[in-house]
């Protein structure tokens, strides 16, 4: 059977898996689905009348049987009553980014931010990071006008002054940090812990157990391979944005790769207790349809194959 892996390079451990070539080794047949390729939702679900978050379109019949994300998108896929698995989660990457304004601009804490423009990548770790800092200074979704920018542009948007603040992440802050002086709002580290992570749809995790072991044995083994070749890592991603008509700095790319956590770990209480949290902030600030229950994603069985791929151990 062909597998579809769906990936881009936000989450870097399987964007770079799709460049080496070792999950073919594993696995035969594989479809990469780039979900950049896959059309853009409408701003306002039909079904529901509340705001898309772009990461519902990773969830259609053009998507993936396993994917790899940031925090938000399997809350999304749960609020939109897709049956979905974790897999697994990285370590924390709270160093990866945070919430800034230009300095000088008078806005100082998240309690500045009412009826500002804030830039966000909605639907993705962001829009938690913005909900959890916002909720902390008693403040909601509907306080703030939020501007769906995408991870690499709001930085340039901001310093334009067409954003009053914006959720940063390297390498594309460090680009702003060396233009201006940026004032941090809020940090990662202390809202969450920001991992990258992996899913899939329930009934491949049922149906293809050996399937899914390949595909972790091959993210454990790439993950290594970064860790040890990060210049050659970075490249992948640079040469992606070349092709696709961007610039990127592979200087800056190896430096963000060498401070990410790689490898993967079952999914913890901890990281299940942030994730009900976002998904409840979620749900009542009028971002999800419905009230969902995380934990009704987690199969037991699954974090043992995690754990025994990271032991170099079969199951």
């Amino acid at each position: 059977m062909t597998i579809r892996v769906g990936y881009f390079p936000n989450n870097n451990s399987l964007f770079v898996l799709r460049h080496t070539g070792l999950l073919e080794r594993r696995l035969p047949d594989v479809e990469w689905v780039d979900l950049r390729e896959l059309p853009a939702p409408p701003p306002v679900d039909p079904r529901t009348g509340l705001p898309t978050l772009h990461s519902d379109w990773l969830f259609t019949d053009a998507g993936y049987d396993f994917i790899g994300t940031g925090f938000t998108p399997p809350i999304t896929g749960l609020g939109q009553g897709h049956d979905l698995a974790y897999v697994g989660i990285s370590g924390p990457r709270v160093e990866n980014g945070r919430l800034v304004s230009l300095d000088g601009s008078g806005i100082r804490t998240p309690a500045d931010l009412r009826g500002k423009r804030v830039g966000v990548a909605h639907g993705s770790w962001q829009t938690t990071l913005v909900l959890l800092a916002l909720d902390r200074a008693g403040l909601g979704w509907s306080d703030i006008e939020s501007v769906d920018v995408d991870v690499n542009d709001g930085g340039a948007a901001l310093q334009r002054g067409e954003l009053d603040a914006w959720v940063g992440a390297y390498p594309g802050l460090a680009g702003v940090e060396a233009a201006s002086r940026v004032h941090t709002l809020v940090d990662t580290a202390g809202l969450f812990s920001h991992p990258s992570l992996w899913f899939v749809r329930r009934d491949f995790a049922e149906n293809h157990r050996p399937e899914l072991e390949a595909i972790v044995a091959a993210l454990q083994e790439s993950d290594a391979w970064i860790v040890a070749n990060p210049r050659e890592a970075a490249r992948f991603l640079v040469e992606d944005a070349e092709r696709r008509g961007g610039t990127a700095d592979l200087d800056r790319w190896e430096e963000a790769l060498r401070g990410r956590p790689f490898g993967i770990g079952p999914v913890t209480d901890e990281f299940l207790d942030e994730q009900q949290r976002a998904a409840d902030l979620l749900h009542t600030n009028g971002l999800l349809p419905r009230a969902v229950t995380v934990r009704d994603a987690v199969l037991p069985w699954i974090g043992e194959v995690v754990t025994a791929s990271r032991a170099g151990t079969p199951v």
